[in-house]
């Protein structure tokens, strides 16, 4: 049963802010001591160059040799990108990356513009108010990701449920484990079907273009990862994306109005509200030093995305929501090797949904107090009320 915990520091969050403790690091000298969720001392960087620094220097801060959750399978962590270091990381990613460019992406397009129509159109049919997470935020991403890999949409209250658990750090790490476990058992059903018969989704291509390079264990990660990024991530996004945009209704009237405004406006979102907190943490592997603070091989340092994306030297004014400025290079995807290979698939669905989602209901509002989701690895809302 899930109970009441102290976050650490770099999971607090202030409604779309990190708490102001986040402000004083940046401004102090070096990194600060935390611990993590996982129980690891660790160090924590805040500023945007120290962020950038760690993320992207995979040799120095290792993804690898992490401690996995008690109660999952010894495959937890095979073919699970987050927690691979090149080459190993580098050849699966290769074989991953064709099926995201941009011009790949972009077929997807009538796709995701029908999904977004559907889903607004049963909002119009359940009538004033909804909760829009139930009926817009978290079916759409859901429904495009299990299309685009290949699994049965019937599956999701299931795989729903895995992936909040696995991902809440209010339930105890043994059963979070034994989650990522039966996730991992799910997906390696639909790995089999695909080797034995592959389809036209992602999985079948892999199986049909890739499947002498990639192991049984190695597919099952990969696809259980894409799946829970997937839809958790942009889900989030979309929820607390659209609340943010109705508290300030001068924002949302401006991506209401222009259609120039959306690409910005949906880079300014990613960065006002980064909605994954940390990532994985990295283990040291040499003796070294970030922002003059002495890191020995074998410790780990965890890195604030929201911090970073509130730098002031990423963007002037960070604490303030400008869907008009110029799209700033923010760190909400990550950064490096590990920078999130859907990303422009969730930019595409924030790009088409958040547009079409104001200019469907012109008089959309909050209808009710806001559920927040705090306790998880990714930021967002359990609820958003609201009515047109």
């Amino acid at each position: 049963m899930a109970g009441a915990i102290t976050l650490p520091l770099h999971m607090q969050r202030d409604r779309y802010d990190p708490p102001s403790r986040m402000a004083e690091l940046r401004s102090a000298p070096g990194l600060e001591a935390v611990n993590t969720p996982l129980g690891l001392h660790a160090f924590l960087a805040t500023r945007y160059e120290d962020v950038r620094e760690v993320l992207g220097d995979a040799e120095r801060f290792s993804s690898a040799g992490l401690p996995a959750l008690p109660g999952s399978d010894g495959d937890q962590r095979v073919g699970n990108l987050l927690a691979l270091d090149p080459p190993d990381h580098t050849r699966l990613r290769r074989m991953l990356t064709g099926e995201f460019t941009v011009r790949r992406i972009r077929r997807l397009q009538p796709r995701i513009e029908q999904i977004v129509a559907d889903h607004l159109d049963a909002m119009e049919r359940a009538g004033s108010p909804v909760d829009l997470v139930e009926h817009f935020a978290l079916p759409i991403p859901s429904l495009v990701i299990c299309e685009l890999l290949g699994v049965p949409y019937a599956d999701r209250g299931d795989f729903h449920r895995r992936a909040a658990v696995q991902l809440d750090l209010t339930r105890p790490l043994s059963e979070r484990g034994a989650m990522a476990a039966e996730s991992r058992a799910y997906m390696g059903t639909l790995v089999d079907r695909a080797t034995a018969d592959p389809g036209e989704d992602m999985l079948g291509m892999l199986v049909r273009e890739h499947g002498d390079e990639f192991s049984r264990a190695e597919l099952v990660g990969v696809a259980s990862l894409l799946l829970i990024a997937g839809h958790e991530t942009t889900a989030n996004m979309l929820a607390l994306g659209t609340l943010a945009l109705l508290e300030n209704p001068e924002q949302a009237e401006a991506v209401r109005a222009d259609p120039a405004v959306t690409a910005p406006a949906v880079e300014e979102l990613m960065r006002f509200l980064s909605v994954v907190h940390s990532g994985m943490p990295r283990r040291v592997t040499r003796d070294t030093e970030v922002a003059g603070t002495a890191l020995r091989a074998g410790d780990f340092v965890v890195v604030s995305l929201p911090a970073a994306d509130r730098d002031r030297a990423l963007v002037e004014d960070p604490d303030r929501l400008d869907v008009g400025r110029a799209a700033a290079p923010h760190v909400a995807f990550g950064h490096g090797v590990h920078h999130c290979l859907g990303a422009p698939l969730a930019r595409m669905e924030m790009a088409t949904a958040f547009p079409a989602l104001l200019r469907r209901f012109p008089t959309l509002a909050v209808a009710g107090e806001p559920e927040f989701r705090s306790a998880t690895v990714v930021y967002g809302l359990r609820h958003l009320p609201v009515s047109w």
